[in-house]
């Protein structure tokens, strides 16, 4: 595809997934529009940053209407923005919680989707990329919540993009596993904590942080998304570096009880905890 003049719409830029996926969308030759909550200056960014809060209806559409304002289209919408609860009990965190994450890793991702589709409706193409997560196939036992909102963009997703295609509009999902951002450490704390959960919110921080020693950088998930924007026939689904492709394989072929198992291993869940 050439991607002369192409213009991008990137939530959640200013760090991390975002902010690697718009540098790596800007050096290909997309004129990029980064967004996160604050805005901010471009500074050593080659994408301008624009202010935006997903779970705010206006805040939306100022946003778009301000990209097509200054260039008349959006080609490529990349649906980033998004948040975690650290390690917990699903009864640990209340109703309103578990909203506020839906609104915004969800819910925020159909806001821009519903913005921007009526526009590559009309140019007659586009691709919406949806940050995704290995978590969207595979549970994650005491980070139900998360995984529950990667599962839903996982169905929503896959139905639009049947929705779609046919007016020249592809909707492709990234399935990244563990990488190096600030997304961790910006974990909110569950709000309803119970002295039950309190030995496996210790275990499992102590294995997380392990696990992120040797995770994956931004810059993988990057370049996997300007795979699927710049694809001529792009797949629903692309996993993100090596172990988020092994998971993916393991899911489709191993038995139910060994993915079962190796997930309990894997987070030590049986030898060191009571869960």
């Amino acid at each position: 595809m050439n991607i002369e003049n192409r213009v991008a719409l990137v939530t959640g830029a200013s760090s991390g997934i975002g902010e690697a996926t718009a540098q790596r969308l800007a050096k290909a030759g997309y004129k990029v529009y980064g967004t996160s909550r604050q805005g901010g200056q471009a500074g050593r960014r080659m994408f301008d940053m624009l202010p935006l809060d997903v779970t705010r209806d206006e805040s939306v559409e100022a946003v778009v209407k301000e990209v097509l304002r200054r260039h008349g289209r959006i080609d490529l919408l990349v649906n980033n923005a998004g948040f975690g609860v650290a390690p917990a009990g699903a009864e640990e965190s209340s109703i309103e919680q578990a909203k506020a994450i839906f609104e915004t890793n969800f819910f925020g991702l159909v806001r821009m989707t519903r913005a921007v589709v009526p526009h590559m409706r009309r140019l007659g193409s586009g691709r919406i990329i949806n940050i995704g997560s290995v978590l969207g196939f595979l549970p994650m036992p005491y980070g139900a919540l998360y995984a529950a909102t990667k599962h839903a963009v996982e169905g929503y997703s896959e139905s639009l993009d049947h929705e779609l295609r046919t007016r020249g509009i592809r909707v492709s999902v990234i399935e990244p596993a563990y990488t190096k951002t600030k997304f961790d450490a910006n974990f909110l704390a569950p709000d309803a904590k119970l002295d039950e959960y309190l030995d496996v919110r210790v275990l499992l921080d102590k294995v997380l942080k392990e696990v992120m020693a040797s995770a994956d950088e931004p810059s993988v998930v990057a370049d996997v998304v300007l795979e699927a924007a710049t694809a001529t026939r792009p797949k629903l689904r692309y996993t993100a570096g090596g172990l988020a492709n092994r998971l993916r394989l393991l899911r489709r072929f191993a038995p139910a009880g060994l993915v079962d198992a190796g997930i309990r291993k894997d987070l030590r869940l049986d030898a060191d905890a009571k869960a």
